[in-house]
C-alpha cells in the first residue's frame, strides 16, 4: 500500500510539473510578440528563452515578504547588528575615494549609500541565485501581478540584448532584483550608471557602478543633500499617534508646539517638515521622518525597510542603537545570535541544515519542537527567551 501511495504521489507530481512546463512554453510563445513591441529582438528572445523551464518555487515566495510579516524588532535586529555595522565602517574606509566622487556627483552621503548596500546584499555577499530569465519568466506566466513581472522580464531581455551583463551572471532574488544593491531590471535601465568608465553598466561585478547607481536612484527619488532622514523623538505622555504617519508632514515648529523633542533632549530644528512614524505604536521608538526618508522608502516601499537603512546609516556615522526600546519582553536576535541558536538546535539533534543565521523552515520546525519541550508557546519565532533557555 505504501509503495502504491508513493507511486501515485510521484505520478501526480510528475503530471503537475509536465502540465506547468507545457503551459509555460505556451505562455512564452505568446510573449514573443509583446516582447518584440517592447524592444526585444526575435533573435534575443529566442536565444535567452531557449530551453527555459519554469521554477514554481518563486510562486510560493510571492506572498511571503518579510518586511510585512516579521515583527519590527526581529526585522531590525537581523538587519542592523554589530556585525553589519563593523563591516560597513570598514567598507566606508575601503571605498572612501569612490564614495567621495559619488557624493560630489549625486549629493548622497557615503553612509547612506553603504547602508543600502549592506541591507540589500550584505555588502555583495548575498546576491541571490535565481537566474533572472527563469524567475521572471515564471512570474510572467503564473501567479498574480503577471503584467508587472512581464515588464521586468522584457527589461531583463533588453539588458542581455545590450550586453551590459553576461547571461550567466544575471542572477538575483526570486522576484528579479539583482546586483550589489538589488535593482529591478526596469530600474537598472532607468537609473544604472557606468561610473567606472568601462563602457558597461554592471551592478554584478563593479562595486563602483553599483554604489553610483544607488546614489543616482536616491537623487532621482528626491534626496536632498545635507537633509537628515529624520530623528528619533520622545513623545509627551498621553500623546496620540492616531492619524499620523510618514506621509502626514507637519512643520517642525508644529511638532515642537505639541511637545515633541529629540530623544537626547535637544530641540527640533527651527525649519523644515516631517511626518511622525511609530512602527510599534506610541510606546516604542518614534521618529520624525523627512523627505529623505521617503527617498529611501521608495527603494522597496516598506517602512520597516526604510528604517533599517536609515538606522544603519546613522550607526555607520557613529551613532548608537535607538534610545527607546521596542515594546516587547522578548527582543529579536542578531545574525550572530541566530547562528548560535542554530548551533544549539543542531546539538539537540535537530536537522536545521546549514548554520547560516537564516531561520528557514527547518530551523522554525526545530524551534517549535524546543518551544513545546520547554513549555513555551510553539510559535516558531526565535527570540532572546528561547536562546537563553537553550543556553542553559
Amino acid at each position: 500500500m505504501r509503495t502504491l501511495l508513493l507511486s501515485a504521489l510521484v505520478l501526480s507530481t510528475s503530471t503537475a510539473w509536465a502540465q506547468s512546463a507545457d503551459s509555460f512554453q505556451s505562455c512564452l510563445a505568446n510573449l514573443r510578440a509583446p516582447a518584440r513591441a517592447a524592444g526585444v529582438s526575435d533573435a534575443a528572445f529566442a536565444r535567452h528563452t531557449q530551453g527555459l523551464a519554469p521554477d514554481m518555487s518563486v510562486i510560493e515566495k510571492l506572498d511571503n515578504q518579510p518586511e510585512f510579516r516579521t515583527p519590527i524588532w526581529d526585522y531590525m535586529a537581523g538587519l542592523v547588528d554589530e556585525e553589519r555595522v563593523a563591516q560597513g565602517r570598514a567598507l566606508l574606509a575601503q571605498h572612501r575615494e569612490t564614495l567621495a566622487k559619488v557624493e560630489a556627483r549625486f549629493g548622497v552621503d557615503p553612509a547612506t549609500v553603504v547602508a543600502v548596500w549592506g541591507v540589500e546584499s550584505n555588502f555583495g555577499q548575498s546576491f541571490g541565485s535565481y537566474p533572472l530569465t527563469q524567475a521572471l519568466g515564471t512570474l510572467s506566466c503564473f501567479g498574480r501581478r503577471q503584467a508587472y513581472f512581464r515588464g521586468e522580464f522584457y527589461a531583463t531581455l533588453r539588458i542581455l540584448q545590450a550586453g551590459d551583463i553576461a547571461p550567466e551572471r544575471l542572477v538575483g532574488s526570486w522576484a528579479g532584483a539583482f546586483g550589489h544593491t538589488q535593482f529591478m531590471p526596469s530600474t537598472f535601465e532607468r537609473l544604472a550608471v557606468d561610473f567606472d568608465g568601462d563602457g558597461k553598466r554592471d551592478l554584478m561585478d563593479s562595486t563602483t557602478d553599483a554604489l553610483a547607481s544607488t546614489a543616482n536612484f536616491l537623487q532621482k527619488a528626491g534626496w536632498k543633500t545635507d537633509l537628515p532622514w529624520g530623528y528619533e523623538v520622545k513623545l509627551p505622555a498621553g500623546f496620540s499617534t492616531a492619524g499620523e504617519g510618514r506621509r502626514t508632514k507637519r512643520t517642525m515648529s508644529e511638532w515642537a508646539a505639541r511637545g515633541l523633542r529629540r530623544v537626547d533632549g535637544s530641540p527640533l530644528p527651527a525649519s523644515g517638515s516631517a511626518g511622525l512614524m511609530a512602527l510599534a505604536g506610541p510606546t516604542g521608538p518614534a521618529f520624525l521622518v523627512t523627505r529623505n526618508f521617503d527617498a529611501v522608502y521608495s527603494y522597496n516601499a516598506a517602512e520597516s525597510y526604510g528604517l533599517a537603512i536609515a538606522h544603519l546609516s546613522d550607526r555607520l556615522r557613529g551613532a548608537g542603537p535607538f534610545a527607546t526600546p521596542w515594546p516587547t519582553d522578548d527582543p529579536g536576535l542578531s545574525r550572530a545570535e541566530r547562528r548560535e541558536l542554530q548551533g544549539l538546535l543542531l546539538m539537540r539533534g535537530h536537522d536545521i541544515g546549514a548554520i547560516d543565521g537564516m531561520l528557514g523552515d527547518k530551523s522554525r520546525a526545530a524551534i517549535r519542537a524546543e518551544q513545546t519541550r520547554l513549555g513555551f508557546e510553539a510559535t516558531g519565532r526565535a527570540g532572546q527567551k528561547l536562546l537563553k533557555a537553550l543556553r542553559g
